[in-house]
């Protein structure tokens, strides 16, 4: 591709990208239909036993059936590879909820698959396997064993293999959860809770084994769950989070409260009208401060004043200025969706920051935002340097640890503000940003492996060896980093460091680029739209010859198509319509300039 045919096609992907934002004026963007939620979203409605909701269990039933993938087993979206877990809670969902044997013909697909994988449904080893594949994190494994038992998949006597939850817990302040082995990430009480109940609940009954003394606790625990209730009914937004625990609730008595009433409410809303659910309602947060960051320098070029003017005044409003109840977080981040059901977290927060930023008019509004912003994010960092995702000091699973990937963009969101308002915030924020960053510098020099890759969190590729995905990971951290080098603020010294780390995990970008060009999630793995575009992004200063194949490999796609690259609750894998359009036109302007 020439320049003129690269002009071209990124102002077409420039328009496509603009009239993907919704009438209020910002982007909501699509997350894959998800065979992990639409069966645990059926089953939820059908524990609850509302002859109104027939048709929706029948539309989910008939859309899982359609869906299954060629190999009989389900993966969490329609392109996704086939895994036990999806597999399970889709042959419980089908089981359950079939009418006569017209569910037969997909059962014994996924019998099939499941018996290659070592699993029979009638030999009791499933248990032991989903507490073995999941581990110490009980995040996902007992609410899915839970679900199996309410199925009637595997004996009700399994209940006695499950590991307890120790719901009442928290009723303890959020402050000593840290110190606590709760066994399920942070933003997973909800789970905590209502599984946790339900295990209780329907154990063998006897005064030792039932735990006399626990009975005491349920319903206080029923009562700080209802005070964690968002507006919405759905906890996170979450579509499995909100499923299991309203049929837990349901199967252990205590289905009479608004728990269950807004839960259920939650799920009969998001079904779609092809009967599946999403895995969460939307990140519309999140798409909308990727597409700001896209646009660039270019965004008064793009959009009129009144549109930024629009946009700002939305990010500002979703801003928390409370205590959030969910977490207790404190006031000053953004969580990755408008819907009342979302928490804030540390890639939103920064992600709302340069966002705001960018779209920066020098209004006194902003200036507060942006400061409390900024003083969230260094509250929450960790004492390693990194930042987690939610709350400071977890670290022990998977989800709940300091990343290179989060670290990357809170270190450029702070050292933005310093550069972009040092004469309009205080002296005190400003020595607290740059202590901030130095920390963020050491931890991610720490983590950046000798090859020079960083791994992401949120996000994986199906088909490297384990999963991870250190392209996405090392060129998203790139980019940060490359971006900080242009600021004028930074001393020498900090320079450097950030250079030295900028040049390696480029030197390991280059070496996982595949021979048509693109970017798969390591090397030898086939390319998609999304990594390849973010190797474009942070390669873009020096290698000219590495781009360009990169972009004509882009340039040959047929269709702007996404990739399950996503992770969200417990490995959950999904991909969202917005990522490949938006990574994609970032890159072309970033090669453009």
């Amino acid at each position: 591709m020439n320049s003129d045919a690269i002009s071209q096609k990124y102002n077409g992907l420039l328009q496509t990208l603009l009239s993907e934002r919704n009438s209020e004026g910002f982007w909501s963007g699509r997350l894959s239909t998800s065979a992990l939620a639409t069966a645990v979203g059926i089953v939820a409605l059908k524990v609850a036993g509302s002859s109104a909701d027939r048709h929706r269990t029948d539309d989910g039933f008939a859309w899982l059936c359609r869906n299954i993938n060629s190999d009989g087993g389900f993966g969490d979206t329609s392109d996704s590879l086939s895994n036990v877990s999806t597999t399970l809670l889709c042959y419980a969902a089908v089981s359950y909820c079939q009418t006569g044997d017209n569910g037969l013909a997909t059962l014994k697909a996924m019998e099939k698959w499941l018996s290659e994988k070592g699993i029979t449904i009638d030999s009791g080893s499933v248990t032991g396997s989903i507490l073995k594949f999941y581990g110490s994190d009980y995040t996902f494994s007992l609410p899915i064993l839970s679900m199996l038992i309410l199925c009637e998949v595997i004996p009700a006597s399994s209940i006695e293999k499950i590991p307890r939850l120790p719901f009442e817990l928290t009723l303890l302040p959020s402050s000593f959860y840290r110190f606590l082995n709760l066994r399920v990430v942070s933003y997973a009480l909800p789970a905590l809770i209502g599984v946790g109940i339900y295990l209780h609940r329907n154990r063998k009954k006897g005064f030792l084994r039932r735990g006399v003394i626990r009975d005491r606790f349920v319903k206080p625990s029923v009562n700080k769950l209802t005070g964690l209730v968002p507006a919405s009914g759905g906890f996170l937004e979450a579509i499995p989070l909100t499923g299991f625990v309203s049929m837990c609730l349901i199967a252990s008595g205590e289905s009479d409260n608004i728990i269950v009433s807004k839960g259920l409410e939650f799920l009969r809303v998001q079904q779609r009208d092809d009967g599946g659910w999403p895995i969460d309602t939307d990140l519309s947060t999140w798409v909308t401060t990727l597409s700001v960051k896209a646009l660039g320098g270019q965004i008064s070029q793009a959009l009129t004043n009144d549109e930024i003017e629009k946009l700002r005044n939305h990010l500002l409003n979703l801003q928390y200025t409370t205590r959030h109840p969910f977490n207790d977080a404190k006031p000053g981040g953004w969580g990755w969706t408008s819907y009342s059901g979302s928490v804030p977290d540390a890639d939103d927060t920064p992600g709302a920051i340069l966002a705001l930023l960018e779209m920066y008019s020098g209004s006194q509004e902003e200036i507060i935002a942006i400061e409390n912003g900024c003083n969230w994010l260094i509250d929450l960092q960790n004492n390693d340097g990194g930042f987690p995702t939610f709350c400071r000091g977890w670290g022990k699973l998977p989800f709940d640890r300091s990343c290179a990937d989060l670290t990357g963009h809170a270190l450029l969101a702070l050292l933005k503000t310093a550069e972009k308002l040092n004469r309009d915030i205080s002296p005190l924020i400003l020595a607290k940003i740059d202590r901030s960053i130095l920390k963020a510098t050491v931890y991610l020099t720490k983590h950046q492996s000798d090859d020079g890759s960083w791994l992401p969190l949120w996000f994986g590729n199906q088909f490297t060896g384990d999963k991870t995905n250190p392209v996405y990971g090392t060129a998203k951290v790139g980019i940060y980093l490359s971006d900080c080098l242009a600021f004028q603020r930074p001393e020498r010294e900090l320079i450097n460091r950030l250079t030295r780390l900028v040049n390696k995990a480029r030197v390991y970008l280059l070496t996982q680029q595949n021979a048509d060009g693109s970017w798969g999630g390591g090397t030898g793995v086939p390319g998609t739209i999304e990594e390849t575009s973010l190797a474009v992004s942070a390669l873009v200063a020096g290698h000219n010859e590495a781009c360009g194949r990169g972009v004509k490999w882009l340039g040959k796609q047929e269709k702007i198509t996404s990739s399950p690259i996503g992770l969200y609750f417990a490995l959950l894998w999904y991909d969202e319509k917005m990522y490949p359009l938006i990574y994609y036109t970032e890159a072309l302007r970033r090669f453009l300039r």
